[in-house]
């Protein structure tokens, strides 16, 4: 099956009322009041849910209780009053709560703005199968990231008010691993949680014509190499039409990770960017997902982009 694009929420506009959630590991409170305090400099409202802030009383690297965690996503979600949910930080522990949440009711609740990255790959994958909406790929509210850098806040900003004006995403160092142009459906996140989601209840079973969004944080080049090798040998990269990569922080040289990066996916046939900059480096773009996009790696060292056929948001 060919990848189709998915429904999009509407744009943010000033007041809007924002829930930030925590679905999987525990938020640092001296990073999620200053990142609040973004989102309130934007004019939107922001709101937290009761246990953003909670740790698992055993599993410490797990903020609450998959039970809380689930509760809070679903009752943010499906409260007509919000109209974005934002993650306030990756971590783990989104695969184990994905399972426990109503997705019918969730569906029923209509389109919304979901952001993140990391380990939320878990849920931007569950999102677009399981209620065929668009996400974006973009920074957390209490991440060091969105707090320090002014183009990272930029990009989720713009793309949250004005979508139209940042149709073209790329930082000026991407380039092309594998030159050539393609054309597909956004698709990806966090490499390890897309090879990690494989075989389990609902999982994407087909990316034909797909443009595949990676990157990765503390992940060995072997471990990369495993990683992509898996997804490879499961087919879950047949009939793609390219790759995007973002950045592989704390991955080693980045040197070995190209090595590994044109090993693994230049026999693909498709074209193939490297460094577009998003992800957990230290600018981290926001890259809608589920839409028609074209991946431009040009031959002759001029800079790679991709450029969203439409605009992230209506």
């Amino acid at each position: 099956m060919t990848l189709a694009p998915l429904a999009r929420p509407a744009r943010l506009r000033a007041g809007a009322r924002v829930a930030v959630v925590a679905p999987s590991g525990p938020v640092p409170v001296d990073r999620l009041e200053p990142g609040l305090d973004i989102l309130r400099g934007w004019g939107l409202d922001p709101v937290t849910l009761p246990h953003v802030l909670d740790v698992h009383p055993g599993l410490d690297y797990l903020g609450g209780t998959d039970e809380a965690r689930a509760r809070d996503l679903q009752d943010a979600w499906c409260d007509p009053s919000v109209d974005a949910v934002i993650c306030a930080r990756g971590g783990y522990g989104a695969h184990r709560l994905v399972d426990l949440l109503d997705w019918a009711a969730m569906r029923a609740a209509g389109p919304k703005v979901f952001v993140g990255y990391s380990d939320i790959t878990v849920l931007h994958e569950a999102f677009a199968v399981r209620t065929g909406l668009a996400t974006l790929h973009g920074p957390m509210a209490g991440t060091e990231t969105f707090l320090k850098d002014p183009r990272t806040q930029e990009s989720l900003r713009a793309t949250l008010f004005e979508p139209e004006a940042v149709r073209t995403l790329g930082l000026g160092g991407a380039g092309a691993l594998v030159p050539g142009r393609a054309r597909g459906i956004t698709y990806g996140g966090c490499v390890s949680l897309l090879a990690a989601g494989l075989g389990t209840p609902h999982a994407r079973t087909s990316a034909r014509g797909g443009l595949l969004v990676i990157e990765d944080t503390n992940e060995a080049p072997y471990g990369i190499d495993r990683i992509l090798t898996q997804l490879l040998r499961a087919g879950a990269l047949d009939g793609i039409a390219g790759v995007v990569c973002g950045s592989w922080a704390g991955c080693g040289p980045y040197e070995k990770v190209r090595a590994v990066l044109a090993d693994r996916l230049g026999g693909l046939g498709v074209p193939v960017v490297e460094e577009l900059g998003f992800g957990h480096g230290p600018t981290a773009l926001t890259i809608p997902l589920g839409v028609p996009a074209v991946l431009d790696a040009p031959a002759d060292g001029a800079p790679a982009t991709l450029t969203v056929e439409v605009p992230a948001l209506v």
